[in-house]
């Protein structure tokens, strides 16, 4: 890439990402209008609502693309602790019963709303593990210096957020920490050994406790019942098999009628798929495509490898939500109530996406044109001198 291509990089990211917030809003105000008439008595309940978060959230990356994202190291520790007590006050609503919304305690209630501490708790380990892994480089491949450290943090914060119950969400925060670590040059036999320890924590919690056992056999088998807990898989797939190659038609869909549960948040790209057909869908996994290579590429230029931790982080976490969220609608995964991010109606998730790609494109303005002028960068995932793994 030339040196002017490198520097349009991060406004080319910030473009795309108005498109995706925009797009967003459109199917939002599609996917909502029964559900805001019925409950709300208005059509345009979830439109305005999403349109004012919408617009707090791009000014909001408007004005952290303005500040220097070595700024964020200095805060690192007191964001993460930021986090921890938003999660521990989520769990004190829990014990005094108090804030508990579809079955679990998720959200802090706040006038006109709710906050959701898990979407700041997976930026706050981005954040933190940016910092950690440049300042301790030396160290990553140390077992009890550099990974325990780090991997207990880890731990400590998905069994929070496992608490809520949302297991869905900390498996997603421990996916992306753990694709941070493998590029920091972690030892692969600590991750696997980490992932053997915890699979009978796993299949403790998804076999024996709750409800989510009966999801999973649903994602083996969604046709045994369909009426039961195979139902959000299968309206999900007639949604998306009812809109053909061109869909149905923009606000003409049918399943948002009651049929697919949460149309506007979980199943959005289900309503996507039935009104604008695969044409639709394809565009938004391409755009996703096209947001990691921009992500991606603005890492390999970072100025140092705490941005490139950083900017790798984020793309990490926006991508691993995403393809999560697509792969349930299509149930190619086990159901789980990820947002699909810029698309999906909320207010803390699409705030803090936003925030984070605002510290994105600032590590893209005041990255180098040449991907090898540092050397830490290679330009294929491989190990470089210090130990670490580099695109």
């Amino acid at each position: 890439m030339s040196t002017s291509g490198a520097e349009r990089q991060p406004y080319l990211l910030m473009l795309l990402v108005v498109g995706l917030v925009g797009f967003g809003l459109v199917m939002v105000y599609s996917a909502s209008t029964a559900l805001g008439q019925v409950r709300f008595e208005s059509d345009h309940f979830f439109l305005k609502r999403s349109a004012l978060r919408t617009v707090i959230g791009l000014v909001a990356m408007l004005l952290i693309m303005r500040v220097d994202y070595r700024f964020w190291a200095r805060f690192a520790r007191i964001f993460l602790a930021i986090g921890f007590l938003g999660l521990a006050v989520v769990l004190v609503f829990k014990i005094a019963g108090f804030g508990k919304v579809r079955g679990a305690y998720r959200w802090i209630p706040l006038p006109g709303g709710a906050f959701q501490p898990s979407d700041l708790m997976r930026l706050a380990l981005v954040v933190y593990l940016a910092e950690s892994l440049s300042r301790r480089q030396g160290l990553v491949k140390d077992l009890v210096q550099g990974y325990l450290p780090h991997i207990a943090i880890i731990g400590v914060a998905m069994g929070m957020v496992m608490l809520q119950p949302d297991l869905g969400t900390a498996l997603a925060i421990g996916l992306t920490c753990t694709l941070m670590l493998y590029l920091a040059g972690v030892r692969v036999k600590h991750l696997a050994g980490t992932g053997l320890v915890l699979l009978p924590v796993l299949f403790v919690v998804v076999f024996v406790l709750g409800y989510r056992r009966e999801r999973m056999m649903a994602f083996f088998s969604p046709t045994d019942d369909v009426q039961g807990a195979g139902y959000h898989v299968m309206q999900s797939l007639l949604a998306l098999g009812s809109g053909g190659w061109s869909g149905v038609g923009l606000g003409q869909s049918l399943q948002k009628y009651f049929f697919l549960p949460e149309p506007h948040t979980d199943f959005v790209f289900s309503i996507v798929g039935e009104e604008l057909g695969l044409v639709g869908t394809a565009g938004v996994v391409l755009g996703f495509i096209v947001f990691g290579r921009c992500g991606f590429q603005i890492a390999r230029r970072a100025p140092d490898l705490h941005g490139f931790f950083l900017a790798s982080g984020i793309t990490f976490m926006i991508l691993v939500y995403a393809f999560v969220n697509m792969g349930v609608c299509t149930g190619l995964i086990p159901a789980t109530g990820l947002p699909l991010p810029f698309i999906s109606y909320g207010g803390t998730s699409l705030l803090f996406t936003l925030l984070a790609v605002g510290i994105l494109i600032n590590i893209g303005r005041r990255g180098s044109a040449d991907p090898g002028a540092l050397p830490h960068r290679t330009g294929v995932v491989r190990m470089s001198r210090t130990g670490n793994r580099r695109f």
